[in-house]
């Protein structure tokens, strides 16, 4: 499998799917999801120009993060999993952003375990937009209360919102939960202007050209980058 090789079709994916939005590609960064891949997957795609991994296992990410620490490699970690209490302060101590934020107790509790020599960790809301009982995420009118309770929060930056909408090859209901998102994420951005709300993280592989038009800044691809995903470890 040659991961330069598909790193480079999802970028000619992202293009088209800007140019058929309008928008310039410098718009939407590429974050390449890499749960359950090794470390030499992820240096190969460092290698090939990729700089932003997410991570969904707390554990598996700290020990990526760890492996790479000390190395001369630019890497930024971003959490992308339910966070449970108990696995605050490792997402606090490693990761540079957080983007399933959903609870007050989960962003007060990021807050005080961020270490005080690190740049205040960069946080995403996590909506859920198509109101899934599994999914995590809260409810679209319950965005400003958090979002103004992180806000005063120093050791947190509060970014923009994420959400993973039900899957569907209906585009018609892909851009309808998207333009849902960006909806929120514009009041968002009229309500704390004082705030750096500048990512809206949504589109994976099969919905992201419908993201994009929908004006996400950031779409989330693993497997069309890494291949399919080994979970037997």
């Amino acid at each position: 499998m040659d991961i330069q090789q598909n790193l480079q079709q999802v970028q000619q994916q992202i293009q088209q799917a800007c140019q058929q939005a309008n928008r310039t590609i410098s718009e939407v960064s590429l974050l390449a999801v890499s749960k359950t891949k090794s470390v030499e997957a992820i240096l190969h795609a460092y290698q090939a120009g990729q700089r932003q991994f997410g991570e969904n296992y707390v554990q598996e990410g700290v020990e990526k993060i760890q492996h790479f620490e000390g190395q001369n490699v630019d890497l930024e970690w971003h959490f992308i999993g339910p966070l449970q209490s108990n696995k605050s302060r490792l997402v606090a101590e490693h990761f540079d952003w957080m983007q399933t934020l959903d609870r007050a107790k989960i962003a007060d509790r990021l807050n005080d375990q961020r270490p005080h020599y690190k740049k205040p960790l960069n946080v995403l809301i996590q909506i859920n937009i198509s109101d899934e009982s599994s999914k995590s995420g809260i409810q679209p009118a319950e965005m400003l209360d958090l979002a103004k309770h992180i806000k005063n929060l120093p050791h947190l930056c509060l970014r923009g919102l994420m959400a993973i909408p039900a899957p569907t090859d209906d585009i018609h209901q892909q851009k309808q939960a998207f333009m849902q998102m960006q909806q929120l994420f514009e009041q968002l951005q009229r309500a704390l202007p004082e705030c750096q709300i500048d990512t809206l993280s949504m589109g994976m592989s099969n919905d992201l050209t419908a993201a994009i038009e929908c004006g996400s800044t950031m779409v989330r691809i693993g497997t069309a980058i890494f291949g399919a995903r080994d979970y037997s470890k």
